[in-house]
């Protein structure tokens, strides 16, 4: 047996991350990464040579996602459990790395969800979870690891927002708003660093087959069951958003119906777009 493949057996036993080098110097940082849209960048990441690290609150499922990660590429992707729905868990992300000796060259924010109901009667904590992953951690990651790659004058980092980014949400709002303040984010950052050698990019898929309407609560909303909008394949979105993300673009809308989508809040009146926007949040 090859001793580079009994390092790997050994470290899968043992159940603790693993790499060939202390050191990690080509690596994709992909967060949610055991399912729909992160784990589908994350196997174009690893196609293309990068050395993955993948980060959720799943820490079986990401062993698991590993596992089947080095069976296929040279090398084994490192793995780290956390929830970045607690408070300070990106800070810990961001000392592993350093401890690890790891330096991100692709930033991939996409760990979120979701929350369905009218606000005043859906749990808070839950909303505020939602804010913290969605929008905290993002910003704290983006923040550490953009200044490194601001010394290396190369970098690229992709944010996963959303369509319903582009209006208010109601019986959706905290997900709308927050995924507003990402796309929003997103492109001031990207102009912010445009002549840095970084690129920022806002990824804003439509609804998709992922697990996110069950998590949400939203699954029986007319969004995702009525059939009204064509639900798209995580794996696409991810090679839509892979190839933006290598050409720098700063907004990527996959779908033609999803980017038509996008531009009536801009030709309608507001009052209207929040109302057909309550139509499709409900049941």
């Amino acid at each position: 047996m090859p001793a580079s493949l009994l390092v790997v057996i050994l470290a899968l036993r043992q159940n603790r991350e693993f790499s060939y080098d202390s050191a990690v110097n080509n690596a994709a940082l992909i967060t949610g990464a055991t399912s729909g849209i992160g784990l589908e960048l994350a196997k174009l990441l690893a196609a293309d040579g990068y050395e993955l690290v993948l980060v959720s609150r799943n820490e079986q499922r990401l062993r698991e996602v590993a596992a089947e990660f080095s069976a296929k590429h040279r090398h084994p992707a490192k793995v780290l459990a956390r929830d970045l729905s607690a408070v300070g868990s990106a800070e810990e992300v961001y000392r592993w790395l350093r401890e690890q000796g790891i330096t991100v060259e692709i930033l991939i924010n996409n760990a979120g969800f979701g929350l369905a109901g009218a606000f005043i009667e859906t749990d808070l904590q839950r909303e505020i979870a939602m804010i913290q992953l969605n929008v905290v951690s993002l910003v704290v990651l983006t923040k550490l690891l953009a200044r490194e790659m601001s010394e290396r004058k190369r970098g690229k980092i992709l944010n996963v927002a959303s369509t319903a980014a582009f209006q208010p949400g109601p019986f959706m709002a905290v997900y709308y708003a927050a995924k507003g303040f990402v796309l929003s984010f997103s492109e001031a950052l990207a102009e912010e660093l445009k002549d840095t050698g970084i690129t920022v990019t806002a990824l804003c898929p439509g609804p998709t087959a992922t697990e996110f309407a069950k998590r949400a609560d939203a699954g029986e909303s007319r969004l995702f069951a009525s059939g009204m909008i064509p639900l798209m394949n995580a794996a696409v979105v991810a090679q839509i958003g892979y190839r933006g993300l290598m050409r720098g673009q700063r907004v990527v809308i996959p779908g033609l119906i999803n980017r038509i989508g996008v531009q009536l809040p801009r030709l309608s009146p507001r009052r209207l777009v929040t109302l057909l926007t309550r139509i499709l949040n409900t049941r």
